[in-house]
C-alpha cells in the first residue's frame, strides 16, 4: 500500500497545480466570453394578448452583435409553429427580425436554439442560451372589440 501512496499523492499534487495554473490563463468570466443571451423579444414571451393584425415582425434582442445569416428558430409543433417568411438582423446585428403573418387566437412557441440546433451564434461562434418564446394572439373578437374601444 505504502508504495503506491507515494505516487498517487505526487499525481494528484501535479494534477491540482496544473490546474490552477490553466485557470490562471484562462479567460475570466465576462460578457465577452460567455455564450450570448436573450434580453428581450417583442411580443415579449408569456404574452397572452398579441394582436395578430398590428404584429408583422418578431424582434428577438441578444445581449452581444451576433453572426450574420445563421439562425435556429424551431418549432416544437406544426399547430404553434410560427408563419416566418423573412429573417435578417438589425445593422447592429444585436436584434434578430423574423417577418411573420400571425393568425388570431393561437398560441405560437419557437425555441431560440434548442438541444438539437444552436444556430443563433455570436461573431465569436459561441451558440446563444436557449430560449423559448411563447405567446397568444388575442382572438378576432378580442381585436374588433379592442378597436371599438380605441374609437
Amino acid at each position: 500500500m505504502k508504495k503506491t501512496a507515494a505516487p498517487l499523492a505526487i499525481v494528484c499534487t501535479f494534477v491540482l497545480v496544473a490546474g490552477l495554473w490553466a485557470m490562471d490563463r484562462e479567460e475570466k468570466p465576462s460578457v465577452k466570453t460567455m455564450p450570448p443571451v436573450v434580453v428581450k423579444t417583442v411580443p415579449q414571451s408569456g404574452d397572452t394578448n398579441v394582436d395578430a393584425a398590428k404584429t408583422k415582425e418578431i424582434h428577438v434582442t441578444f445581449s452581444k452583435k451576433m453572426t450574420d445569416q445563421s439562425w435556429s428558430w424551431s418549432q416544437i409543433s406544426e399547430d404553434t409553429k410560427l408563419p416566418i417568411s423573412k429573417i435578417h438582423y438589425d445593422k447592429q446585428r444585436r436584434t434578430c427580425i423574423a417577418t411573420v403573418d400571425l393568425e388570431p387566437g393561437k398560441t405560437y412557441v419557437s425555441w431560440l436554439n434548442s438541444q438539437r440546433f444552436g444556430n443563433f451564434k455570436d461573431a465569436d461562434g459561441r451558440s446563444a442560451v436557449p430560449y423559448l418564446l411563447v405567446f397568444e394572439t388575442k382572438s378576432s373578437k378580442e381585436s374588433a372589440s379592442s378597436s371599438d374601444d380605441a374609437d
